[in-house]
């Protein structure tokens, strides 16, 4: 799938590649709108009805994947709300067998996640050590779907995107990698384990890092 003597830097995404998305699905979908609905005394549906549809507007923004924002749209304490259900913050399996294995390349952790709520997942899985660089689209000021992310990050990274690979579950996020020029462009097929395999999306996909693991030089 690799040809591993090509690869200089691995680019990895968090949510949804290296953790399981279980815990953000069971978040927004779940949790926030029962808290919200708690606050503000209405039903769960009411709750939905309110918070979702800016959910789909803001989609793929930095406002979309800042806790700060959604604290002041909803008037709720989100890295609160995420440590009462941090326990959902669970590795895929073989991650760390994988990251391991990797320790001869330049490796990224490349996210959408906001600084604090890397904070909160860090604690629970002890991912920071295995990177070079740990780098969030809040510091690069462009999400990760937009084309504009690429070039920041290889200011502040260097690599060369002929010789790099980047693991993502996101279609949106690999689009634009590719425009960028990152060669090796891999997706997860289940980046939810407690869901089913998603669509295919055009771009070569894996479902365990045992894929990975057993091919690297």
């Amino acid at each position: 799938m690799i040809n591993w003597n090509e690869v200089d830097t691995v680019l990895l995404d968090m949510d949804g590649t290296l953790l399981d998305l279980n815990f953000d699905n069971h978040f927004w979908l779940v949790h926030v709108p029962s808290r919200y609905a708690e606050k503000n005394q209405i039903n769960f549906e009411q709750a939905c009805a309110l918070i979702h549809p800016h959910m789909r507007e803001i989609r793929g923004t930095l406002n979309w994947y800042s806790i700060h924002y959604w604290s002041n749209h909803l008037d709720l304490d989100m890295l609160a709300l995420k440590s009462e259900v941090s326990h959902l913050v669970q590795p895929r399996p073989g991650v760390f067998e994988m990251l391991g294995a990797i320790q001869h390349k330049q490796t990224v952790l490349a996210t959408n996640a906001h600084q604090d709520t890397l904070s909160v997942k860090f604690s629970k899985v002890p991912l920071a050590p295995y990177f070079d660089h740990v780098v969030t689209s809040h510091q690069l000021g462009a999400a990760k779907e937009h084309y504009e992310f690429w070039p920041a990050l290889k200011t502040r990274v260097e690599f060369n995107p002929d010789r790099t690979l980047l693991v993502d579950d996101n279609k949106s996020v690999l689009e634009a990698a590719a425009e960028f020029g990152v060669k090796f462009l891999l997706t997860i097929d289940q980046p939810d384990l407690q869901q089913p395999p998603q669509a295919a999306n055009g771009y070569p996909a894996i479902s365990h890092f045992d894929q990975l693991t057993n091919k690297i030089s």
